[in-house]
């Protein structure tokens, strides 16, 4: 049986990759946007009779922000720590657990895939 820590770790070890039909966008200062297209038959039905955006946009925080570039494909989460305390310092802590928890939830909504 492993441990919290070692699934910790473990995860930390994964490659995420933005997927391909994803849009994205970064203003000027430095916040990204995600832009999530509203597909689906129910999505339709909700778009006409409740007005309901046809794309959705999901402002990322801060920190988030600059975690969302770092993403390319060849990174592993874990390598992501180091630049994300050099620019943030303490605000940054704790660090890994921060990746971990961000990395879960871009999973559960489907904005990141794995290499």
């Amino acid at each position: 049986m492993k441990s919290k820590k070692q699934e910790q770790e473990n995860y930390l070890e994964r490659c995420p990759v933005k997927p391909a039909w994803f849009t994205w966008s970064q203003d000027e200062k430095g916040i990204v946007t995600l832009d999530i297209e509203n597909k689906g038959v129910m999505n339709r039905i909700f778009q006409k009779l409740l007005k309901k955006p046809k794309v959705t946009h999901i402002h990322l925080d801060e920190i988030g922000s600059f975690i969302w570039p770092l993403i390319d494909g060849e990174r592993k989460i874990a390598d992501m720590g180091e630049p994300l305390e050099a620019h943030f310092g303490e605000k940054a802590q704790p660090t890994y657990e921060r990746l971990a928890k961000f990395f879960q939830i871009l999973e559960s909504y489907h904005f990141i895939e794995w290499k």
